[in-house]
């Protein structure tokens, strides 16, 4: 069984493991491996993800069973709106479909008292994701051109939904 517990420096190996190994499995086949394995090095860094466990507006948390890491979720508020933006929800593969996503989804959804949308950016071509959001009552809000890093040329659903705070 998993518990969704709030990230600290002691996971940031382990969540570069549950992200380069999702990435792989995911987006190897829309991207390519040497593509895949460029944003890793980039987006999936040790420097970003201690990054993003130091900011003060974000949450990142981690599904953890005593013995390993099997997802992750880091989302931020957005500066000056009550926009909560959705930056990584990540399970391994061979802990999908055990209700890991779902619980680090909703954990997310209380982490931010007062805001009033949360909203991710998920590739068009990813169709179980997009099902697992839709199932979680996100709906598809817009479309952008560079998801993730300014500029960077992949293309992505922008999907939002209301929270109760």
């Amino acid at each position: 069984m998993f518990f969704v517990r709030s990230a600290s420096s002691r996971d940031v190996e382990a969540i570069r493991e549950v992200l380069a190994e999702t990435w792989r499995a995911t987006y190897a086949p829309f991207y390519g491996a040497a593509k895949v394995e460029e944003i890793i090095a980039d987006w999936h860094s040790e420097t970003a993800i201690k990054a993003n466990l130091a900011r003060p507006e974000g949450e990142f948390l981690v599904a953890d069973d005593g013995k390993m890491i099997g997802g992750i979720a880091f989302a931020s508020q957005v500066p000056d709106t009550q926009t909560v933006a959705l930056h990584q929800l990540y399970v391994r593969p061979e802990c999908q479909g055990m209700g890991v996503g779902r619980d680090l989804f909703a954990e997310i959804e209380t982490c931010f008292p007062g805001a009033k949308t949360l909203s991710l950016e998920v590739d068009p071509g990813n169709e179980p994701a997009i099902a697992f959001y839709q199932a979680h009552g996100m709906k598809e809000t817009g479309r952008t051109d560079n998801c993730g890093k300014d500029q960077s040329g992949i293309p992505a659903l922008i999907m939002s939904k209301p929270l109760a705070g």
